[in-house]
Protein backbone atom coordinates (compact mmCIF):
# COMPACT_ATOMS: atom_id res chain seq x y z
CA UNK A 1 0.00 0.00 0.00
CA UNK A 2 1.25 3.80 0.32
CA UNK A 3 1.84 6.45 -2.15
CA UNK A 4 3.82 4.15 -5.00
CA UNK A 5 4.70 1.85 -2.77
CA UNK A 6 5.71 4.26 -0.29
CA UNK A 7 4.91 4.46 3.28
CA UNK A 8 7.36 7.11 4.31
CA UNK A 9 7.64 10.69 2.33
CA UNK A 10 10.82 11.84 3.11
CA UNK A 11 11.24 15.45 3.55
CA UNK A 12 14.99 16.81 3.09
CA UNK A 13 15.21 20.41 5.05
CA UNK A 14 18.71 21.14 3.85
CA UNK A 15 21.50 19.89 1.12
CA UNK A 16 22.82 17.16 3.69
CA UNK A 17 19.23 15.84 3.92
CA UNK A 18 19.18 15.81 -0.24
CA UNK A 19 22.32 14.03 -0.17
CA UNK A 20 21.35 11.37 2.34
CA UNK A 21 17.92 10.74 0.11
CA UNK A 22 19.87 10.44 -2.64
CA UNK A 23 21.87 6.75 -1.54
CA UNK A 24 18.57 5.66 -0.03
CA UNK A 25 15.73 3.88 -2.47
CA UNK A 26 13.24 6.06 -2.20
CA UNK A 27 11.35 7.31 -5.80
CA UNK A 28 9.36 10.47 -4.29
CA UNK A 29 10.72 12.86 -2.14
CA UNK A 30 9.56 16.26 -0.70
CA UNK A 31 12.04 19.29 -1.13
CA UNK A 32 11.52 21.83 2.18
CA UNK A 33 13.38 25.26 2.45
CA UNK A 34 14.86 25.69 -0.67
CA UNK A 35 16.26 29.25 -2.32
CA UNK A 36 15.16 29.99 -5.76
CA UNK A 37 18.82 29.82 -7.10
CA UNK A 38 18.93 25.90 -5.82
CA UNK A 39 15.89 24.64 -7.49
CA UNK A 40 16.83 23.71 -10.99
CA UNK A 41 20.23 22.17 -9.54
CA UNK A 42 17.69 20.07 -6.64
CA UNK A 43 15.80 18.89 -9.24
CA UNK A 44 18.09 17.32 -11.67
CA UNK A 45 20.43 16.09 -9.14
CA UNK A 46 16.92 14.22 -7.77
CA UNK A 47 16.19 13.33 -11.51
CA UNK A 48 19.71 11.85 -12.28
CA UNK A 49 19.03 9.64 -8.74
CA UNK A 50 15.71 8.02 -10.18
CA UNK A 51 13.70 10.46 -7.95
CA UNK A 52 10.81 12.48 -8.28
CA UNK A 53 10.64 15.53 -6.93
CA UNK A 54 8.09 17.45 -4.79
CA UNK A 55 8.43 21.13 -4.41
CA UNK A 56 7.14 22.50 -1.70
CA UNK A 57 6.18 26.00 -2.92
CA UNK A 58 5.44 27.65 -0.07
CA UNK A 59 9.23 27.64 1.58
CA UNK A 60 11.29 28.92 -1.43
CA UNK A 61 13.03 31.86 -0.74
CA UNK A 62 13.06 34.22 -3.14
CA UNK A 63 9.72 33.13 -5.31
CA UNK A 64 6.52 34.54 -4.26
CA UNK A 65 3.62 32.27 -3.60
CA UNK A 66 1.45 32.58 -6.28
CA UNK A 67 0.08 31.07 -9.36
CA UNK A 68 2.77 33.00 -11.61
CA UNK A 69 5.15 30.99 -9.12
CA UNK A 70 3.44 28.09 -9.43
CA UNK A 71 3.50 28.35 -13.33
CA UNK A 72 7.45 28.96 -13.36
CA UNK A 73 7.70 25.60 -11.19
CA UNK A 74 5.50 23.72 -13.57
CA UNK A 75 6.99 24.90 -16.36
CA UNK A 76 10.21 25.48 -15.88
CA UNK A 77 11.67 23.48 -12.92
CA UNK A 78 9.50 20.83 -13.50
CA UNK A 79 9.40 18.55 -10.30
CA UNK A 80 6.94 16.04 -10.01
CA UNK A 81 4.40 17.70 -8.07
CA UNK A 82 4.01 20.93 -6.05
CA UNK A 83 3.11 21.14 -2.07
CA UNK A 84 1.16 24.72 -1.15
CA UNK A 85 -1.46 26.10 1.57
CA UNK A 86 -2.29 28.10 -1.61
CA UNK A 87 -6.05 27.72 -3.63
CA UNK A 88 -3.98 29.18 -6.71
CA UNK A 89 -1.20 27.27 -6.50
CA UNK A 90 -3.13 23.98 -6.34
CA UNK A 91 -5.12 24.86 -9.56
CA UNK A 92 -2.29 25.84 -11.64
CA UNK A 93 -0.62 22.79 -10.56
CA UNK A 94 -3.26 20.39 -11.81
CA UNK A 95 -3.77 22.82 -14.86
CA UNK A 96 -0.11 21.81 -15.81
CA UNK A 97 -0.59 18.22 -15.13
CA UNK A 98 1.84 17.92 -11.83
CA UNK A 99 0.61 16.30 -8.81
CA UNK A 100 -1.03 18.56 -6.63
CA UNK A 101 -0.71 18.49 -2.70
CA UNK A 102 -2.64 20.90 -0.36
CA UNK A 103 -1.46 21.32 2.96
CA UNK A 104 -4.04 21.53 6.09
CA UNK A 105 -2.99 22.83 9.17
CA UNK A 106 -5.29 21.78 12.13
CA UNK A 107 -6.25 24.99 13.73
CA UNK A 108 -9.39 24.08 14.83
CA UNK A 109 -12.98 23.48 13.94
CA UNK A 110 -14.17 26.53 11.89
CA UNK A 111 -10.87 25.76 10.13
CA UNK A 112 -11.30 22.84 9.04
CA UNK A 113 -14.80 23.13 7.79
CA UNK A 114 -13.52 26.32 6.09
CA UNK A 115 -11.09 23.89 4.56
CA UNK A 116 -13.81 21.35 3.05
CA UNK A 117 -15.50 23.84 0.97
CA UNK A 118 -11.80 24.97 -0.23
CA UNK A 119 -11.21 21.51 -1.56
CA UNK A 120 -14.32 20.94 -3.20
CA UNK A 121 -12.91 24.19 -5.20
CA UNK A 122 -9.39 22.72 -5.78
CA UNK A 123 -9.76 19.61 -6.14
CA UNK A 124 -6.32 18.27 -5.11
CA UNK A 125 -4.77 15.30 -5.90
CA UNK A 126 -3.49 14.58 -2.14
CA UNK A 127 -4.44 16.69 1.03
CA UNK A 128 -1.61 16.76 3.69
CA UNK A 129 -2.69 17.11 7.41
CA UNK A 130 -0.60 18.73 9.91
CA UNK A 131 0.14 17.94 12.61
CA UNK A 132 -0.33 14.07 11.20
CA UNK A 133 -0.43 12.84 14.41
CA UNK A 134 -4.03 13.21 15.19
CA UNK A 135 -5.46 9.72 13.90
CA UNK A 136 -8.89 10.15 14.07
CA UNK A 137 -8.73 13.85 11.70
CA UNK A 138 -6.85 12.14 9.24
CA UNK A 139 -9.93 9.56 9.19
CA UNK A 140 -12.52 12.29 9.12
CA UNK A 141 -10.28 14.42 6.27
CA UNK A 142 -10.33 11.52 4.47
CA UNK A 143 -13.99 10.24 4.82
CA UNK A 144 -15.58 13.46 4.10
CA UNK A 145 -13.35 14.79 1.11
CA UNK A 146 -12.51 11.44 -0.96
CA UNK A 147 -8.56 12.66 -1.58
CA UNK A 148 -5.77 10.97 -0.41
CA UNK A 149 -3.95 12.28 2.87
CA UNK A 150 -0.71 12.83 3.83
CA UNK A 151 0.32 13.16 6.97
CA UNK A 152 2.95 15.69 8.49
CA UNK A 153 4.33 17.45 10.97
CA UNK A 154 5.14 15.93 14.72
CA UNK A 155 5.66 12.41 13.38
CA UNK A 156 8.76 11.49 15.46
CA UNK A 157 8.15 7.50 16.12
CA UNK A 158 7.58 4.56 13.92
CA UNK A 159 4.14 4.36 16.22
CA UNK A 160 3.08 7.72 15.13
CA UNK A 161 3.83 6.48 11.57
CA UNK A 162 1.83 3.32 12.22
CA UNK A 163 -0.84 5.46 14.07
CA UNK A 164 -1.47 7.80 10.64
CA UNK A 165 -1.44 4.80 8.77
CA UNK A 166 -3.63 2.99 10.59
CA UNK A 167 -5.97 5.98 10.53
CA UNK A 168 -5.90 6.21 6.72
CA UNK A 169 -3.30 7.95 5.61
CA UNK A 170 -1.76 7.11 2.16
CA UNK A 171 1.48 8.52 3.20
CA UNK A 172 3.64 10.21 5.72
CA UNK A 173 5.67 13.42 5.29
CA UNK A 174 8.95 13.57 7.60
CA UNK A 175 12.43 14.96 7.99
CA UNK A 176 13.40 12.28 10.34
CA UNK A 177 16.27 10.00 8.99
CA UNK A 178 15.65 7.18 11.56
CA UNK A 179 11.79 6.79 10.41
CA UNK A 180 13.26 7.37 6.30
CA UNK A 181 15.51 3.90 6.95
CA UNK A 182 13.02 2.25 9.43
CA UNK A 183 10.37 2.73 6.34
CA UNK A 184 12.83 2.63 3.39
CA UNK A 185 11.34 0.72 0.61
CA UNK A 186 12.90 -2.55 -0.67
CA UNK A 187 14.49 -2.74 2.71
CA UNK A 188 14.06 -5.12 5.48
CA UNK A 189 11.83 -2.81 7.34
CA UNK A 190 9.49 -1.85 4.70
CA UNK A 191 8.29 -5.18 3.49
CA UNK A 192 7.06 -6.25 6.82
Amino acid sequence: MGFHNQRILPAARKPKDLEKLMKLSYEYIVVLDTHINQLRPIVELAKSHGKKPLLHADLIEGLKNDEYAAEYLCQIVKPAGIVSTRAGVIAKTKQNGLLAIQRLFLLDTNALEKSYVLFERTKPDFIEVLPGVIPHIIAEVSQRTGVPIFAGGLIRTVSDVELALGAGATAVTTSNYELWKHFEPNGQKEGR
